[in-house]
């Protein structure tokens, strides 16, 4: 695959959950009903939701900035992952597997986006002299 096809496809990706987890967060520090009340729902308190909003919003920023603090990009994505994972077995667990398809689009695209980035940016990139 092409340098200019993976940018494509990672920069595709990194908008996409950028929106996304941009929206999300927007939605949780605004006190959004239908984030908050599925939300509390699945158990979580109010302070938690909070938190999950300003580290979203942060992620998002580090994501949009072009070759800079890539290793802390390595973080917002495992931080995404961790979300995605916690948001699936949260919703299955009490509201359903027909509830989880936004969490498997948003895995998918995710991992897809998180392989780009690593044909992009490698190791030595990332961390420095390995």
């Amino acid at each position: 695959m092409k340098t200019k096809t993976t940018k494509v496809i990672y920069w595709s990706g990194a908008i996409f959950m950028s929106l996304w987890f941009g929206a999300s967060g927007f939605f949780e520090l605004t006190k959004n009903p239908v984030v908050w009340d599925i939300t509390r729902q699945l158990g979580y308190p109010p302070h938690f939701i909070y938190i999950l909003g300003i580290f979203k919003i942060a992620g998002v920023l580090v994501l949009l900035l072009p070759n800079r603090l890539l290793r802390v990009k390595e973080w917002v994505f495992a931080g995404m992952f961790f979300d995605i994972i916690f948001a699936f077995f949260s919703k299955f667990a009490v509201l359903g597997f027909a509830t989880t398809i936004d969490a498997v689009i948003a895995f998918s695209v995710l991992s897809l986006t998180y392989l780009m980035f690593k044909k992009l940016y490698t190791a030595e990139l990332i961390f420095g002299e390995v």
